[in-house]
């Protein structure tokens, strides 16, 4: 609920609080970084890539633990819980993907719990982790200004983006398995417009090949843009929640009045985000598996 920035108020900020608004929202949106080699280009999100790997870890741990403790009697809560979500999804599969594969289900199971899992870290008390992460710093005698952490994977384009390509590689997998290479390649030049003698087929090849390459592209974009930006928004809002409070005094009558608008609007936006970590889950799951049915169908 993040009421925890609430008692910060209670202590001399620290940095980088003390340096003001732009210097605190600047640090929580800094990933940290570093470089893959001396004078690369490329850059690697230590923590994106570290709670990826956590939650991965967490969601396959917990899944074969339960798999394992699985009785065909009475089923205790936990397992009610995961079978609720297998039995959902597997019948979600079923009216959705006309095709034969035995990957879509857990696939689809996969994507969301894990998309979910990373969306929920945003749950957490915004200023908790960075906390922990520069009091760490700052014990071992480094500056805590340049402890950087962000904590929700999802609010990572990369991560997102990764996620995307996953998905738009199994499409064209899925496409060829079912159709065949010759099937797969012809259908990129004869459809959406079909003719019938050879003249028109070479005459709408090239427009049907534009149009296959928008649809192609248009699929990674929309899937990585549309999660990133409602976990992006989400955990920005949570940040100017937190800035209610930012440096303010316990002498001044106006950090009581401020300190329960922020307590109210953290738990508002609190019960809010869970609908939208959640859906946006889902909805990531359920395109992935209309996108898969559409592969594997023809034309």
């Amino acid at each position: 609920m993040n009421a925890t920035e609430i008692f910060s108020a209670m202590e001399p900020a620290s940095d980088p609080a003390s340096g003001g608004s732009t210097e605190y929202i600047n640090h929580h949106l800094q990933f940290l970084q570093m470089k893959v080699g001396e004078g690369s280009f490329m850059t690697l999100n230590i923590d994106t890539l570290f709670f990826t790997l956590v939650l991965s870890v967490l969601f396959v741990g917990v899944f074969l633990l339960t798999a394992r403790r699985a009785t065909s009697g009475v089923p205790g809560k936990f397992q009610t819980v995961v079978e609720m979500i297998v039995e959902f999804v597997d019948g979600l599969v079923r009216e959705t993907f006309h095709g034969n594969s035995k990957l879509i289900a857990p696939l689809s199971i996969t994507i969301f719990l894990l998309v979910f899992l990373m969306n929920f870290m945003d749950m957490l008390p915004i200023d908790l982790l960075p906390w922990a992460w520069a009091s760490g710093h700052e014990m071992v005698g480094e500056d805590p200004a340049h402890a950087y952490l962000r904590a929700v994977p999802t609010a990572d384009l990369n991560t997102t983006f990764g996620l995307s390509i996953a998905v738009f590689l199994l499409i064209q997998y899925f496409g060829i398995s079912h159709k065949g290479m010759g099937g797969f390649t012809k259908e990129i030049f004869s459809a959406p417009f079909h003719a019938e003698g050879p003249v028109g087929k070479v005459l709408l090849a090239i427009p049907n090949f534009i149009l296959r390459v928008i649809e192609e592209g248009v699929r990674p974009l929309s899937l990585s843009l549309r999660l990133f930006g409602n976990m992006y928004a989400g955990e920005l809002i949570f940040i100017l929640i937190a800035l209610m409070t930012l440096n303010a005094s316990l002498a001044h009558v106006s950090t009581y009045a401020l300190g329960a608008a922020q307590f109210v609007a953290g738990f508002a936006w609190t019960t809010f985000h869970i609908l939208i970590i959640t859906l946006q889950a889902f909805i990531f799951m359920v395109l992935t598996i209309v996108y898969l049915s559409m592969a594997a169908e023809s034309h």
